[in-house]
């Protein structure tokens, strides 16, 4: 049985779980999702939380099983506290700055590079080396901070570029002197 899929999912104040067949909808402060389950699974809100069952124990059923809790868990975390994603920008005149709802990136190129805030996603920009990528929906946020990290990743001899808060660059040596 799936450790993950039997767990069920508290339902905080505030929030609101409904259940249309297979279609999962969970309003909360935030905002609204919905998620469209696998009909196999059997989704029920029961007293205060959600379970998420089977039908069987067929391969299928079980490798889907607790990915629909887990994607469940992700909409009732997203409306009620958000997800976040923080880059940060390293590199001599590079720098990030907020103009309206346009994120206006100097990353060493010859031109700007700009981004613009989604409806479901925002930028906010704290410092000229910070962005911190927020929304609901978890699946869109790192989406979409994994596309601004793409602008310019991040290089391995001066670490130049835009990366994670929490990710590490293996720093790699120069080339060796000929000679001298």
């Amino acid at each position: 049985m799936s450790r993950i899929g039997r767990k069920p999912i508290n339902i905080p104040a505030g929030v609101d779980v409904k259940v249309d067949g297979s279609v999962i909808t969970v309003k909360g402060p935030k905002g609204e999702l919905s998620y469209t389950a696998n009909p196999a699974m059997t989704v029920e809100v029961k007293d205060g939380s959600v379970e998420v069952s089977r039908p069987d124990d067929n391969k299928f059923n079980r490798s889907i099983h607790g990915l629909t809790r887990t994607l469940i868990n992700n909409m009732v975390v997203g409306v009620t506290e958000g997800y976040t994603k923080e880059l940060k920008v390293t590199g001599v005149g590079y720098r990030v700055q907020k103009q309206g709802n346009k994120c206006v990136m100097n990353l060493g190129y010859s031109h700007q590079v700009i981004v613009e805030d989604t409806a479901d996603v925002k930028l906010e920009v704290p410092d000229p080396n910070t962005i911190k990528v927020v929304g609901i929906d978890k699946q869109k946020v790192g989406q979409f901070a994994a596309e601004i990290r793409e602008k310019r990743p991040p290089e391995p001899y001066k670490g130049k570029g835009i990366r994670y808060v929490d990710e590490y660059i293996r720093r790699k040596e120069g080339k060796a002197g000929k000679g001298k």
